[in-house]
């Protein structure tokens, strides 16, 4: 039986070659633990190129992105006013023409303005034009209510002002006369 006052003996260095000087085993550690650590700095290095690589490609994206948006705001009407500008060419030919012929004149102020109505329905905007219907408060501001025999109370029986709708979204009410509630 051992003595428990007695220190036990220490156990042999696993690490440690008999043939070798404590000291080489040491270094033999100590440069394996620097080479790792060499490795490990190279790796980090490369991963903050890489990382700032990718923060600048992200910046320069951004930038871009913000870049497109203001010209897309810039130009938005773009497509709108090219279409129109037939319009502006009709209208001011319609001008310079000399004539006291208000019969041709009415006919080229109609065609102007259908030409208008048209790049205005390719582009999503619609009238409304409610004579002969119910009165409806989404699409109609009530302005007056007049006597109308013959009409169904609470109709639209004339418009004072047209509306529009552009792209199922009420821009302007029309601006109408309801017939009168009978007595």
């Amino acid at each position: 039986m051992t003595n428990p006052k007695e220190s036990p003996e220490p156990a042999p260095n696993a690490n440690v070659n008999p043939s070798e000087p404590a000291g080489a085993a040491d270094a033999d550690e100590l440069e394996t633990l620097s080479r790792q650590l060499a490795e490990a700095e190279t790796n980090l290095a490369g991963m903050r190129e890489t990382l700032l690589r990718e923060r600048a490609d992200l910046d320069n994206q951004r930038k871009r992105m913000q870049r497109d948006q203001e010209l897309s705001v810039k130009f938005a009407n773009e497509k709108l006013l090219r279409d129109l500008l037939p319009v502006y060419d009709g209208l001011e030919s319609g001008l310079a023409v000399e004539t006291t012929d208000v019969a041709s004149m009415r006919e080229g102020l109609g065609l102007t303005l259908k030409s208008l109505l048209k790049i205005a329905a390719d582009n999503g905007l619609t009238q409304i034009d409610p004579v002969g219907q119910p009165l409806d408060p989404e699409r109609h501001h009530a302005v007056s209510i007049v006597e109308a025999p013959g009409s169904t109370p609470g109709t639209v029986v004339s418009v004072m002002q047209k509306g529009y709708v552009l792209n199922g979204r009420l821009l302007r009410p029309a601006l109408v006369a309801v017939a009168k509630e009978g007595d």
